[in-house]
């Protein structure tokens, strides 16, 4: 199985001048493959700031073939353009990219590593879901009969989606609406790759995206053990019960007759 893949898929031929809300809005849903729902659109509308929009790409059906070809593969297979670009139909040199790979263990975030410090956030879709305000990341394990040995063991599919900006640009604010947005139209583009796989269970990805915040392995409280301290020695205390007096008790007294009667003394 590859390791690393570069298959990013687009969605079709390049529309100018698209709008996204209502009518037109679905029509450039349609046109790119259906791979983007109407909530989508509108977060591409966010995080653009334009409803018109410049598409391109190399479409659904040859990112779902890559990806199979690449399962197939051992070692490193070569991958595909881009799958998805958007950008404003202006001309503006902001652009939003949708790629998809294989990953490995060792590429998932969740390492111990106190993410949400630097700015990254975790959700609960798929494997592992993050976004900052730079890239959003879904990983997901997919089983289904289009994947060679997935029946033993799941193919590891990641989606990445990069806001790519000219040097000079700045990156949208880093906060709930922008990371929202980004996970809105990656968890969208990405149920429809795994459902063109034919993934089981759509590889555990929801039918609608989920904003809820998890926290990191690395944040999570784990009390601190109390330390050992040896102390002196404790001294045992005796019980209530049958508790003795520390003082001597005087012999008891001879019986009448009996004093001074030794060993081989006969009695009278």
């Amino acid at each position: 199985m590859s390791a690393s893949v570069s298959t990013v898929l687009a969605f079709g031929l390049l529309l100018t001048a698209c709008g996204g809300s209502g009518e037109e809005g679905r029509q450039v849903a349609q046109k790119c493959d259906g791979s983007l729902s109407s909530a989508a659109v509108g977060a591409l509308e966010t995080v653009l700031g334009t409803k018109e929009f410049q598409w391109g790409g190399t479409g659904l059906e040859r990112t779902a073939k890559a990806l199979i070809d690449d399962q197939a593969v051992v070692g490193r297979a070569p991958g595909v353009p881009p799958m998805c670009k958007v950008a404003p139909a202006a001309g503006d040199r902001f652009r939003i990219d949708v790629h998809f790979q294989l990953y490995q263990d060792a590429d998932l975030y969740d390492d111990g590593t106190k993410w949400t410090a630097q700015g990254r956030h975790l959700y609960g879709m798929g494997r592992e879901t993050s976004t900052d305000n730079k890239t959003a990341r879904v990983f997901v394990e997919c089983s289904g009969p289009q994947l060679k040995g997935s029946d033993k063991e799941p193919a590891l599919v990641e989606g990445l989606l990069e806001f790519d900006k000219p040097i000079k640009g700045a990156y949208p604010a880093n906060t709930p609406a922008t990371r929202e947005a980004y996970l809105t139209v990656l968890h969208s583009v990405t149920l429809a790759v795994v459902k063109k796989l034919g993934c089981e269970d759509d590889a555990g990805l929801p039918e609608k995206p989920v904003f809820e915040e998890r926290k990191w392995r690395g944040e999570q409280y784990r009390p601190r053990p109390v330390p050992f301290r040896e102390g002196p020695p404790r001294q045992s205390r005796p019980s209530v019960l049958g508790r003795q007096s520390s003082a001597v008790s005087p012999p008891p007294s001879p019986r009448p007759g009996t004093a001074g009667t030794g060993a081989g003394s006969s009695r009278g």
